[in-house]
């Protein structure tokens, strides 16, 4: 009798934690406008602590190195979309064009496999049919100014969030009581990681720019940035550049040759997952890949683009934080107290 109780009060607790975890989730589904910029902001914070540390031995106040944190990632995220502009619009130009080299070639491989020329009509109806459908969907300037109000209050959270955690990130750490080294534990493996592999998709990027150009691949500039962006999200970026490339280099050669871009990329992707990425980011870094592709496709279900970006620096946290034991360091305490500006 005792352990039917048992029993029963453990289903009763599993069905309470189930039913907890679908509510958190579904709130936060709901309230993606307001906490996916929010955790942006506090990775964002996350990845900057190193240098408000740097300036904090400068002896700069905690509230200039806050406002200059701020104003150096907004200048970044300024030259970034600056720079991307011209490419993102000259990758939307081309997709016409890509869309009917991809119609023709599907209309003679038809026709070849099956000669049957209703198939062409009906193939080319169809076609014609989706790239109304694709012009319909792609966004007027109406939509665009119709999101604009949205877009500029997650951009205002994301600031405020940031600047205010850079801020009181000392405060905030000192009140969590025998758990402050373990937060600054994980603040710095994320910090780690992420420049670490900023730093190796750049050269990813670089790479790929370089292997394009010498292959004859029009713009490759767009393909270096697009490999330095999508290796970004694990597995599925790389996945999605990769049946890019496939395409184009079927729109753009012929024969065997058309299979040199993919070939390419995917031996610089492979080069730096097997080899690059595991010895600058470390062993202590190295997550399950099944829980990190999990990881990353409840972060895009979740908070779309923005999911996908904070999933891994979140994943990566979190494990840092379970793994770390802390020990009685009365000077880390020390350093952790609350500081006046």
């Amino acid at each position: 009798m005792l352990a039917h109780t048992e029993l029963r009060t453990r289903l009763q607790t599993i069905c309470i934690v189930l039913v907890a975890m679908v509510v958190v989730v579904t709130a936060m589904k709901l309230a993606k406008g307001l906490l996916a910029p929010v955790t942006l902001g506090l990775i964002v914070g996350i990845v900057a602590a190193p240098g408000m540390r740097l300036l904090a031995r400068l002896g700069i106040p905690r509230a200039v190195s806050a406002s200059i944190s701020l104003l150096f990632v907004g200048a970044a995220t300024v030259l970034l979309i600056a720079g991307l502009g011209p490419i993102v619009m000259d990758l939307i130009g081309q997709v016409p064009r890509i869309e009917d080299e991809i119609r023709w070639w599907v209309i003679d491989a038809s026709r070849a496999i099956r000669g049957l020329e209703s198939v062409q009509i009906e193939l080319e109806q169809s076609l014609a049919e989706d790239g109304k459908e694709v012009e319909a969907a792609m966004p007027s300037l109406l939509d665009a100014l119709s999101m604009a109000p949205n877009f500029a209050a997650q951009l205002l959270t994301f600031a405020g969030t940031f600047f205010f955690f850079t801020l009181t990130q000392n405060e905030i750490y000192a009140t969590v009581k025998g758990k402050a080294a373990s937060l600054r534990q994980a603040d710095k493996a994320v910090s780690h990681y992420f420049v670490t592999v900023a730093a190796i998709n750049a050269g990813l990027g670089a790479a790929v720019f370089a292997a394009m150009t010498v292959i004859g691949v029009p713009n490759p500039i767009l393909w270096g940035a697009a490999a330095f962006i999508l290796n970004f999200v694990l597995y599925l970026g790389p996945v999605m550049l990769l049946v890019a490339l496939a395409v184009v280099g079927f729109t753009e050669f012929n024969g065997a040759y058309a299979l040199l871009p993919a070939l390419a990329y995917l031996m610089l992707n492979m080069t730096e997952a097997q080899f690059v990425t595991p010895t600058l980011v470390g062993q202590r870094l190295q997550l399950n890949p099944l829980v990190v592709f999990l990881a990353i496709l409840f972060g895009l279900w979740l908070w779309g683009p923005i999911g996908g970006i904070v999933s891994l620096p979140l994943l990566v946290w979190a494990t840092a934080f379970m793994a770390h034991q802390p020990q009685p360091d009365p000077a880390t305490d020390a350093d952790l107290a609350p500081t006046q500006a």
